[in-house]
This record gives C-alpha cells, structure tokens and sequence, in this order.
C-alpha cells in the first residue's frame, strides 16, 4: 500500500504555513484543534492569534473570567468548546501526552486525542474527522453511510498510518481533504493518491461520502427587545450550560404556535420578567442557521417604563451603557444586532 508515503511526501512538500506547525507545541496544537473542530482554517487564523495573544499558556487561561474567555471566542461558535477549555486549563498544567489522560478532559474526544498525540507528541495514533472520513470513502469506494459506519473509518486510518509517521500522515489526511478531496468538485487532477482511489477509477468520486438522507433543519420564530433606559440597554445571561451557554443576549423567547411576535414579546417581557415597556417597534429581523436549526429573529426597540426585573431562564441580568455593548461576549445574530445599533 503505497498511497500512505505519497501522501506525507505531499505534506511535507505542500503543507500550509500554520502558527501551530511552528513548533507543534501541545498547548497551541490542543487550541488549534479545538477551534478547528466544525470550522474553517481561514475563519480560525485571527480567533488563534487574538487568543495566543490573551492567553499565551494553560495558565493564563486557567486565571481568566468565563466571560473574557467566552468574549475571545465570541464568532466562532459552539460556545461550549471555548467553556471545556477554560474548565480544562483549571484542572491541569500541561496538555498530557497518555491517551486516557486526554480523554479524562472535558472536551476532547477520540479525534482531537489522536490528533494531540500525532501532531504534538509524534505517536502512533489516528484520528477520523469529516476530511478524513471524505477522503477515505473515496480511497477504499465506501459506498455505505458515513453517518452509521464511523468505527470502519477509524479501523482504515489505523491500518493506513505508516508508523513513525502519524504526523505527517494524519495532517496531510486532513490537509488533502480541506484543499483537494473536496465535498463538491474534487480537484483530483492534483491529488497525490489519485492513482490508489476507487472512487475515480469508477467515475463515482463525486458521489461520496454517501452521509445518508439530508436533515431537514427546524424552523424557529423568536421575539426579542432592545430595552432602553436612557443610555442604558438591559441584557441577560445564559446559563453556563446549554446552547450558547455563558454568553449574554437580549431578553426575550420563543414564538409558540398560532402567536404573533408581539404577543410573544409581551408575555416573556411584560408578563413573566415584570417590566412595562412603552414605544415598542420593530428594529430588524435576523435570518441565523444554526447545526440543527434556522432562526427568525424578530427584534424590537422598546423604552423601559416601570418594573422591578424578574430573571427566568437567565441567571443575571443588567443595565450597560450602549457603548459598552461590546465588550460583553453576545451570539451572533445578537451581535450582528448590535452593530446596526450602534450605527443606526
């Protein structure tokens, strides 16, 4: 099997210039990995600089707030990847190099074990992530669905990875499917495995991975409001676990059937949080995807006019000068929010 020496000659002869292959320091590896997790290397660059620039070792992370932590991450999404590894630099001093120890992290799982071990500590280890899956479908002409054949993947990658060479080999997995085992239009004209695909050979490259029937995304209406009380915004935030977990928003909620966003926003605002607005009218409305799920956000501006605030689903809430906004870690559809109030 020769197709596992072409491809880590490949690597090592065309591999991106990446802040983490400097020196492949675990720490900045186990970062890198982390934020690489459901994003692109493009997207990561400035999240990685800006965040090795804040938090340069596991102890300064360790001695940072959630909320700066969660700040740094703000963009990127997945919130809980940024909180298992703030809560993961409090419980150690070094990224271990023993595979149980790194599974005993919050956060890391099988993939980003194996690619700690492989990248950072140059041991014998695989790992299987979406590229890695991608490119190996079309290698052997897996024709099966991904989704429900994960431990074959796993059983290829371990049978292919030349030893002594786990480095080279699983990056240059992950780099051939990034740059050229693409999901859509592979460039196998430039594939350095080309002759060794199945796939190619029977005209069917473009129609793997088979990842079985397309999930259809759940559609949700949510009202919120821009609550002002002279310069001063009122803002919540989330519980630590959850979805968008640790991060501050606009108050607000979910649009239940036969409900008119305006009688949303009166029954989890007026009714349930207690305070009377005055002024309310439509701002913007924000069309976000997330993994599962699409939102409508429809929001509002609204003056404050009396009323103590009772917290609900959130576990704090304040009022924060308008320029302040900024500094607090918000999703992204807040976000984008708050920079039409801030220009408008």
């Amino acid at each position: 099997m020769k197709w596992p020496l072409q491809l880590v000659k490949w690597f090592i002869e065309n591999q991106r210039d990446l802040p983490w292959r400097k020196d492949y320091a675990p720490y900045q590896v186990w970062i890198s990995e982390i934020m690489l997790q459901q994003t692109q290397v493009a997207t990561v660059l400035p999240y990685f600089k800006r965040w090795m620039n804040r938090f340069p070792s596991i102890q300064d992370l360790a001695a940072a707030s959630e909320d700066e932590v969660l700040k740094h991450w703000e963009g990127l999404g997945y919130y809980s990847r940024a909180r298992n590894l703030h809560k993961a630099a409090k419980q150690m001093t070094s990224v271990p190099s023993v595979k149980k120890d790194l599974l005993a992290i919050p956060g890391i799982g099988p993939y980003t074990a194996g690619a700690i071990l492989s990248i950072a500590y140059e041991q014998d280890e695989a790992l299987v992530d979406g590229n890695v899956i991608r490119v190996l479908s079309r290698l052997y002409k897996d024709e099966e669905n991904t989704r429900l054949k994960t431990q074959r993947f796993w059983s290829l990658a371990e049978s292919a990875l030349p030893k002594g060479q786990a480095r080279e080999f699983n990056q240059g997995l992950m780099e051939l499917g990034a740059l050229i085992c693409t999901p859509k239009s592979p460039k196998c004209e430039q594939c350095p495995v080309a002759s060794s695909c199945q796939a190619k050979a029977a005209g069917i490259e473009t129609q793997l991975p088979n990842r079985g029937p397309k999930q259809v995304k759940e559609q949700i209406q949510v009202a919120i409001a821009i609550i002002e009380d002279g310069d001063r915004v009122f803002i919540q935030k989330r519980p630590s676990k959850g979805l968008m977990g640790g991060l501050w928003e606009f108050p607000g909620g979910k649009v239940e059937t036969d409900e008119s966003t305006e009688d949303a926003l009166n029954r989890e605002i007026q009714e349930e949080m207690g305070i009377e607005l005055t002024e309310v009218r439509e701002f913007k409305r924000i069309k976000h995807a997330y993994t599962r799920f699409k939102v409508d956000l429809h929001c509002y501006l609204a003056k404050y006019e009396r009323g103590t605030v009772k917290l609900t689903a959130a576990v704090e809430g304040k009022w924060v000068p308008r320029s302040e906004l900024k500094n607090y870690a918000f999703p992204a559809a807040n976000t984008r929010l708050i920079e039409s109030l801030l220009t408008d």
